[in-house]
């Protein structure tokens, strides 16, 4: 839409042409450098974003995430990165949508909690998945491994997340664990979901590009 045919509309929101202009500027982009020459590179929310395509490239999932600066979510919680999930094939409406809300906890009573969370509708999912002929008979929940990043510290998560990754292009089933949880929780999890293995990303084996890795059926 020309910005004049809605120059009055946002007049009346008290914002001026030049305004309007750079905010269009920022939705139209779809890349995080085209968005940091406009917000600054110190950005919040550049900052976060350019935090978040590192993870997905962790992951080895960056080739699934497009930016798209234009996406706005309806609920007025969310307190910053939101998302959408299309199938690739752009053939059905979103499947899932969600993002961050660190205050909505606090806000029903709860402790100030960091949060993130999406909705999806089961029978788009259920669909999608029929069509393409991969709806699970969920008959082995079985884990292999969980990975655990040690003390939750930020600086071992990309590695936690790399070893998971490489485990279950090998074929294993992991859980990964990236919370501030303590080495005797992580084993009890462990052993409640009948995990095989524990690997452990601790810093000083870190710093040396070692892991530790207990069997749990052998207890060694």
């Amino acid at each position: 839409v020309p910005i004049d045919a809605i120059q009055g509309d946002l007049e009346e929101l008290g914002l001026d042409r030049s305004v309007v202009e750079k905010l269009l500027q920022v939705l139209t982009n779809k890349s995080i450098d085209a968005i940091a020459e406009v917000l600054g590179e110190e950005s919040e929310a550049v900052l976060q974003l350019s935090q978040l395509l590192n993870l997905c490239k962790a992951y080895g999932i960056e080739e699934w995430i497009i930016f798209d600066a234009s996406v706005v979510r309806g609920l007025a919680y969310y307190t910053g990165i939101v998302f959408e999930a299309f199938d690739r094939r752009g053939e059905l409406r979103a499947i899932a949508g969600g993002g961050r809300y660190d205050k909505l906890l606090e806000t029903f009573g709860g402790q100030p909690t960091p949060a993130a969370g999406f909705g999806f509708g089961d029978a788009v999912i259920i669909e999608l998945l029929k069509e393409r002929d991969i709806l699970p008979s969920f008959e082995n929940t079985g884990v292999d491994s969980v990975v655990f990043a040690m003390n939750g510290q930020e600086d071992l998560y990309e590695s936690a997340i790399e070893i998971a990754t490489k485990l279950r292009k090998g074929g294993q089933n992991v859980d990964i664990v990236l919370q501030n949880k303590k080495p005797k929780w992580v084993f009890k999890h462990a052993d409640r979901i009948k995990s095989r293995h524990v690997v452990i990303i601790a810093p000083d084996e870190h710093a040396n590009g070692e892991v530790s890795i207990k069997n749990l059926e052998l207890g060694e």
